[in-house]
């Protein structure tokens, strides 16, 4: 808002208009003529330098706004409406002025600016107002009201201002003389008075206009400067120096004012995101003065965000530099629950395992144990070698710095003894003759916790009378068959020492394999 004190600047015109309301009791001599020719031309300098200072307050206004339209903008565009105001009701009197003066050789020769007939003819027609006059004063009581109109209601000292310097009389328009009659505010000021006495009293309307101008753009932009720092534009926001504490651990962080605006717009945003640009639309959107980041929390791990926010301020670029990190932990979703005796891994086989430190990113930790190989995260695969035990160490890294390390030993078994089968079946079946003939021979791992893909290359057939036919592959052979013809309806055929391998890990050597028996049904 502006100022109820008056400036220097206003306490001058205040006190030359003073003087020239006192000085017009006295009889108007060469002297009094010349001094009211100075007082005018001090208001016109005066006028000039304040059109200067208010062109540059619009000029700084018209910067602000290209920088950020959704804050000052509307604010822009109230002054320039002042601002035309102004000017075009300063220049309506600039033109009085240029024609009270036009027929006279010499404009600043005061002295011989003593007569009252030019506005006294120009204002009044006898006792009424002429045409001329009418328009004068509708244009002091219009300004008023436009300019009015254009101020919050809040910006009380400044209307306040206005209705005083433009201000025409009472509800009727009336002034009260000094010997209490009333007459018209315009015949009361602007009426008989001498040439150079109405010039200055022009020059001072026109101090006036300036002055509300100043007044007016002023309190806009305090107005507005008073909201950008209103406490109710700041929220708190908790600052520490790391996202997680420990039990009996003392906490280290500070509470802090940070500053929101919806109209705090960054001019330009250069954000990285673990050394990936982030790109608006996709991976961040600006809303309600904040950057709204709509990146996923990615993989365990630290993550970092650095760059900088771009903001035009004044014409000048600054940079405000973003540097950030944050955490992310797998997400529980099961409870962790182990039999105490039962830690066991089984040779040749790959033997999935998680490895996890509560409350450390699966980045920061480590583990290490013979056949033992990190898949991604905290996903392990544990193949073990020789021996009957292995021991797994797991260690990680705390936010302090400090290194945790956690051992646990598991028990190493061989895979258990396969089943022979027949189309499936293990132990013993019962089959025609012909669906032996084209059974595969398989071999069986039941009720063991991995699928492992087993296969067979050869088994021995025995056919009872018949000799031991040895096969390569897992089909009958000729021979397998040729005996089989000669088994007899209820024989008991058997397939013993299966030779059976898991497809993917050849070398492991499989237990041996238990015989199947099938008894011939035709």
């Amino acid at each position: 808002m502006a100022s109820g004190k008056a400036t220097p600047r206003q306490k001058m015109i205040n006190l030359m208009y003073l003087i020239f309301i006192a000085m017009l009791a006295l009889n108007m001599s060469k002297e009094v003529l010349a001094a009211f020719g100075l007082m005018n031309e001090k208001f016109e300098a005066s006028n000039e330098k304040t059109t200067e200072t208010n062109m540059a307050f619009l000029s700084g206004l018209e910067t602000k706004a290209s920088e950020n339209e959704e804050k000052f903008g509307p604010l822009y565009k109230d002054a320039v409406k002042i601002k035309e105001l102004s000017q075009d009701y300063f220049e309506y009197i600039e033109n009085l002025k240029t024609s009270m003066t036009k027929e006279l050789d010499d404009p600043k020769d005061y002295v011989v600016m003593d007569k009252s007939d030019w506005l006294d003819q120009k204002f009044f027609q006898g006792d009424n107002l002429a045409p001329e006059g009418k328009e004068f004063l509708k244009r002091i009581n219009d300004y008023k009201t436009q300019i009015t109109a254009l101020l919050p209601e809040n910006f009380t000292e400044v209307r306040d201002a206005v209705a005083s310097r433009f201000q025409t009389g009472d509800a009727n328009g009336k002034v009260e003389r000094r010997d209490g009659v009333k007459v018209d505010w315009i015949n009361y000021h602007y009426e008989g008075y001498p040439l150079v006495a109405s010039l200055a009293n022009l020059s001072k309307l026109q101090a006036d206009i300036k002055s509300t101008e100043e007044d007016a753009l002023k309190a806009m932009l305090q107005g507005q400067l008073t909201s950008e720092v209103s406490m109710t534009n700041y929220t708190t926001l908790l600052e520490q120096e790391k996202s997680a504490f420990y039990t009996g651990e003392k906490f280290a962080g500070a509470i802090v004012l940070g500053r929101k605006d919806a109209t705090t717009r960054p001019n330009e945003v250069n954000l990285k995101l673990d050394g990936r640009t982030l790109v608006e639309g996709k991976d961040y959107e600006i809303n309600e003065g904040q950057v709204k980041l709509l990146v996923s929390a990615g993989a365990a791990g630290d993550h970092k965000i650095e760059g900088n926010l771009v903001f035009i301020q004044d014409g000048e670029r600054t940079e405000v530099p973003v540097s950030s990190t944050f955490a992310t932990i797998t997400m529980p979703n099961s409870a962790v629950i182990s039999a105490d005796k039962m830690n066991v891994v089984y040779r040749g086989v790959a033997n999935p395992m998680t490895i996890s430190i509560p409350g450390i990113p699966d980045n920061k930790v480590s583990a290490s144990a013979t056949g033992l190989k990190r898949v991604s995260g905290s996903k392990f695969v544990m193949n073990p070698g020789k021996g009957r035990e292995v021991t797994i160490n797991a260690s990680g890294v705390l936010p302090d710095g400090k290194r945790i390390t956690t051992p646990a030993t598991f028990r190493i078994k061989d895979i258990p003894r396969p089943a022979g089968s027949v189309r499936g079946e293990s132990g013993s079946a019962k089959m025609p003759r012909r669906n032996l003939e084209i059974a595969t021979i398989g071999a069986l791992l039941e009720d063991f916790d991995f699928d492992l893909n087993l296969a067979v290359s050869g088994f021995k057939f025995k056919v009872p009378g018949q000799p031991t036919v040895v096969v390569k592959g897992n089909k009958l052979d000729s021979r397998g068959k040729s005996a089989l013809k000669r088994a007899k309806r209820g024989d008991a055929v058997q397939i013993f020492d299966i030779e059976a391998y898991i497809t993917n890990n050849k070398t492991y050597k499989l237990k041996r394999v238990s015989p199947v028996i099938v008894e011939i049904t035709n």
